[in-house]
């Protein structure tokens, strides 16, 4: 980037106007194909309300993520949102936003230890209960294997919580083994299938269910089951509803996903941006403590899709019928 251009850019920085608020919105990986819709969704709803969006993409960088916030600290939005990489190494650079007078809303995943604003997220806890209710559904009995999410991601630790809920009471009587558990770095379905490959040869293919964290390591883990000829046979669990997801629930090798109606999400995430920019009152449902206080949070309702109502996804506009099924395909 040139100089001129550079200097150009902060030149159209923001605080000109509450009507024309300016949102910095901060995604930890676009290529991701969640975070593409969140990005288009949330674009789309800050712009009808007469906002400008600049959308950074950390590529799974928190050395980046963080240069980029400060980037945007230095154009003078108004409000940072942040889908945060690494949700404990961001309360310095929060800590520069608030001086500057930025509010900061915490989008899917809560900042700890810092001075956010707000944060908007799907109940987390629920999805882990849905995951680990829709393996027992196809498995009550046997050996489990926990397949986690990120460790820098404190939701993986909250879908943790309520993945237990559900699945202690059939440890407690007997019904169920955990044989292993793992968290996959940076969600990497690549990772995820080699720590299912050890996890079977661990334990001799003797595996009934595996409670998958999200779509993307279920995908590295029916690949690693695939090769054993346990695709199908071995129920697994996802969120997110990636089309790659949705057609394995159709398909039988993928027991569930949890969608997330992210328009829902990212439309309610600019709403609540912008109110904070105008010093509006947002409405809240409860509060969430993130080691350095009380945080108003919104929490949304997930749902659990199986092949029994895999079209909702199709229904809300989030697909297409040709991406589901194909083109001329007829729902089954």
């Amino acid at each position: 980037m040139s100089l001129a251009l550079a200097m150009s850019m902060l030149c159209t920085a923001a605080h000109a106007s509450k009507d024309h608020p300016v949102i910095g919105f901060s995604i930890d990986d676009l290529r991701l194909e969640r975070w593409a819709h969140d990005r288009d969704y949330f674009v789309a709803a800050a712009t009808k309300l007469g906002a400008k969006v600049y959308v950074q993409s950390a590529d799974a960088s928190e050395e980046r993520q963080v240069a980029q916030l400060e980037n945007l600290i230095a154009r003078e939005v108004d409000v940072l949102v942040i889908v945060p990489f690494n949700s404990k190494v961001l309360s310095n650079v929060i800590a520069e936003a608030r001086r500057n007078g930025i509010k900061v809303v915490s989008y899917d995943r809560l900042i700890l230890n810092a001075d956010v604003n707000a944060y908007i997220t799907f109940d987390n806890e629920r999805v882990g209960e849905l995951q680990a209710q829709g393996v027992l559904n196809k498995a009550p009995k046997g050996n489990y294997f926990l397949l986690g999410g990120s460790p820098t991601d404190n939701n993986a630790k909250i879908i943790r919580q309520g993945q237990m809920k559900v699945l202690q009471p059939a440890i407690d009587s007997g019904a169920i083994k955990i044989v292993g558990q793992q968290w996959t770095p940076d969600w990497d379905a690549s990772k995820a299938l080699r720590i299912v490959e050890d996890a079977l040869t661990a334990n001799a293919n003797n595996i009934q269910g595996v409670v998958a964290s999200n779509d993307g390591t279920a995908g590295g883990a029916i690949q690693a089951l695939a090769a054993q000829g346990l695709a199908g046979k071995v129920p697994v669990s996802g969120q997110d509803a990636d089309l790659a997801a949705v057609k394995r629930v159709i398909d039988g090798t993928q027991a569930m996903t949890v969608y997330k109606p992210i328009k829902q999400l990212a439309t309610r995430a600019a709403e609540l941006s912008v109110q904070l920019v105008r010093d509006e009152q947002p409405k809240y449902d409860t509060t969430l403590n993130n080691g350095s206080k009380n945080v108003d949070t919104v929490l949304l309702n997930p749902i659990l899709l199986t092949q029994q109502n895999v079209d909702v996804v199709i229904q809300d506009g989030f697909y297409t019928h040709e991406q589901v099924y194909g083109r001329g395909a007829d729902k089954p």
